[in-house]
Parts: structure tokens; sequence; C-alpha cells
């Protein structure tokens, strides 16, 4: 689904769900599945990153639902891949779980894995999409996105930006731009968004083009944004255009959700789905994501494996265009 159409919906699925969502739980009773033990999700992100307290804010609410304790194991690492991969040998009992980003599906492209992302994981729901952008520090010399492609074609792979993994959103959305424009930067990949956080106001790479980390310190004047990869501008920073809008046709699509390892029961999924449903109406969740700029992505079980199993096949033509994998 493309940005705009998250944008669109937002807050109709928000509103109309926060009535509804509780009530599938309620009404199925003690026929649902309930846990006995803590459950485990591992997260693909550096702790403290955006993934991470939202996951964590879910958690909170989820454990409450079922009086047993969410723990969130924060396995960064193998390009945000490492986490789901942590399910191969886990049983399909509800009691392990990970947060899948979208790289999960491109990375075998590119990369031998030991797992199938179609075949060795359960879909359980997809819980937000991030917003990806261009951002610099606000001392930086470059104003608009013209002066930081005007300067990557002057002096090709001198200035470097941030990302969350080789192959990752950002490094395929700067890929894409810098084919369409003939500038070139060096990328920098980083294990999660309060890493290249760090890196970008530390002096240690010129620009970021991820997701909306950066979002705070837009607020408070230490960051400048340059340009959104949305197709439409974002209402809270309406003076930001998006790479469209410069002549630029380069999108970012950057969704994750909660997977589990393969062939778990029907009536497991279904609980933990309606579970986390419930926890994505909390007021304090959709503030959180709010503050970030980062959309909810709601994806029932069959919903999230058809996006998977599309995505997948539609995905690999730009990786291969990108460099990143072979035909």
């Amino acid at each position: 689904m493309s940005q705009s159409v998250f944008i669109r919906r937002r807050h109709f699925t928000a509103l109309a769900g926060a009535a509804t969502l509780a009530a599938p739980m309620l009404a199925r009773g003690e026929a649902r599945w309930k846990p006995e033990k803590p459950i485990t999700i591992y997260n693909p992100f550096a702790a403290g990153g955006v993934t991470d307290v939202h996951v964590r804010l879910l958690g909170e609410t989820v454990t409450r639902i079922y009086g047993q304790q969410i723990v969130v194991d924060v396995k960064p690492g193998a390009a945000g891949t490492l986490a789901p991969a942590m399910l191969l040998n886990a049983k399909p009992d509800g009691y392990q779980l990970a947060v899948m980003s979208i790289n999960s599906l491109r990375y075998p492209h590119y990369q031998k894995t030991n797992w199938d992302p179609l075949k060795d994981f359960t879909y359980i729901c997809g819980l937000s999409a991030y917003t990806m952008g261009i951002v610099v520090r606000s001392d930086s010399p470059w104003q608009t996105i013209d002066d930081l492609i005007a300067a990557g074609k002057k002096e090709p792979e001198k200035y470097n930006y941030g990302t969350s993994g080789t192959g990752g959103t950002g490094q395929l959305m700067m890929i894409e731009v810098e084919q369409k424009t003939g500038a070139k930067f060096t990328t920098v990949p980083y294990k999660g968004g309060a890493e290249w956080m760090q890196a970008l106001m530390g002096g240690h790479i010129d620009f970021i083009a991820d997701a909306s980390q950066w979002a705070p310190f837009v607020d408070d004047g230490k960051c400048r944004i340059l340009a959104f990869a949305t197709e439409a501008r974002i209402p809270k920073y309406k003076d930001a255009p998006t790479l469209i809008e410069r002549g630029i046709a380069v999108v970012g699509q950057s969704p994750y959700g909660l997977v589990g390892p393969k062939n778990m029961p029907p009536q497991i999924v279904d609980s933990i789905y309606d579970a986390f449903r419930e926890a994505m109406a909390e007021p304090k969740v959709n503030e959180y994501l709010d503050k970030f700029i980062q959309l909810p992505w709601y994806k029932s079980p069959a919903e999230y494996r058809a996006f998977a199993e599309k995505y997948y096949v539609e995905v690999k033509p730009l990786l291969v265009k990108a460099g990143l994998a072979k035909n």
C-alpha cells in the first residue's frame, strides 16, 4: 500500500478499529488460546530505536490482556533479518515471536540464507510503516534536496549517509535517487535509528536517508528535512517537498509486522492477532507513532501473508537494477 493511502486511511482505521478491536476476544471468550508463560518477541533493530519502543509499548498492553509478560529481546544484525531467523528452531506454540522488517523479503534475493521468508514463518499481523526521508543537520550548507544532489554530482562518493542496513529501504531509496540524478553518495549502515542519529549529530555522516527517527531532532531545530520519499507531503511538515515534486520519482516503502515460527495453529495466531490489534488502539501507542510521523499498518494474518508473497516477487527487479541481486 502506498504512503498516501496510509495517510488517507489512518484516522478512519484507528477510529473504527478502536470501537471494535476488543470485541473479538470478548466474543470468543474462553475458547481463545491464552499463554501460560511469558512470550518473547525478537526485535531486529537497536535498543531505544522507534521499533524497539513501539513494540515495548504494544507489549505492555498485551501483558495486561494475557496476564503474562511480553519480553522484547533485541537481536540486531544481518540487515534486520536476524530476529525472525531466531524462530527457525522454535516450537510453533506462540511463546517465541519476532518483528519482521520488509528487508526480510529482500535479503534472500541477494544473500544466501538458511530460511525462506514465505515458507518458514507464520504471518500474524502488520504493525506499522516507516515514513522515509532525507535529513541533514541544521548547520548543513545544503538547504534543499537540489543542493545535495548537486554536491553528489560535483564530488561523487565524497558525502556519506546513514541507513539501517545494507539492502534496506534507505539504501534502495538512495540507489534509485542516484540512478535518476547521476549523483553518487557513500552509504554507511547502522543497526538502527538510535545509532545513525548519534552519528549524524556527531558529524560522522553527512545526512540520513531513512525512517523518521530524526523527527524529534527536526522539531527541536537540530535537523532539517530536505525531502520526503513519500507520494504526498506530510501535513506536519507541509513545507518539506517530496522527491517526486523535485523531479525524482522515488518512494520508499518500509512496513513491519509480527511473525511466528511456521505451522502455528490458527487458534494461537488468532489470539495473538486479537491481542495486538487491541494494543494498537491504545492512545499512547498512536501518540508515540505520531511523534515519529510513523503510520499504523493494520494487516490480518491473511492480509500480511498476501502482502509478503506479492512484495517478495515484485521487489526482485529493483534489487537486480540496483546491482544487489542477480536474475
